[in-house]
């Protein structure tokens, strides 16, 4: 029976590996241990990343709307709860669009939040 090695195979599991890592720095993009070992560290890091990027985004959203609030005379956590009372759903990434493009309606959803608040 002869013997088999699979070299095909393994040949073209590592080509599909190094042209994956191609680009990577050192001996990551072409030694096949170093080159495994990044990819699997990089799909980690895009996992976690990807749940990151939304807590990133929230954040913004918040400083922006935050101080658009403070130039019409009300902080964060007062527009907000403002907007709820009055019954405003307009999300945090609409908000921080608006304060950013739009100021004028902006402050003008301010306003129905102060009048909600009775201020």
């Amino acid at each position: 029976m002869p013997r088999v090695k699979n070299g095909s195979q393994s040949n073209a599991k590592r080509k599909k590996l190094f042209s994956i890592t191609k680009g990577y720095w050192g001996r990551k993009k072409n030694v096949y241990r170093r080159a495994r070992e990044a990819f699997l560290k990089s799909l980690s890091n895009a996992f976690r990343d990807r749940r990151a990027k939304k807590r990133q985004f929230r954040r913004l959203w918040i400083v922006r709307i935050n101080a658009a609030a403070r130039l019409n005379g009300m902080s964060y956590s007062t527009l907000m709860n403002g907007l709820r009372k009055a019954g405003i759903n307009v999300n945090r990434k609409m908000l921080a669009d608006l304060a950013v493009h739009d100021q004028v309606v902006f402050a003008g959803i301010a306003e129905k939040a102060r009048e909600a608040l009775g201020r």
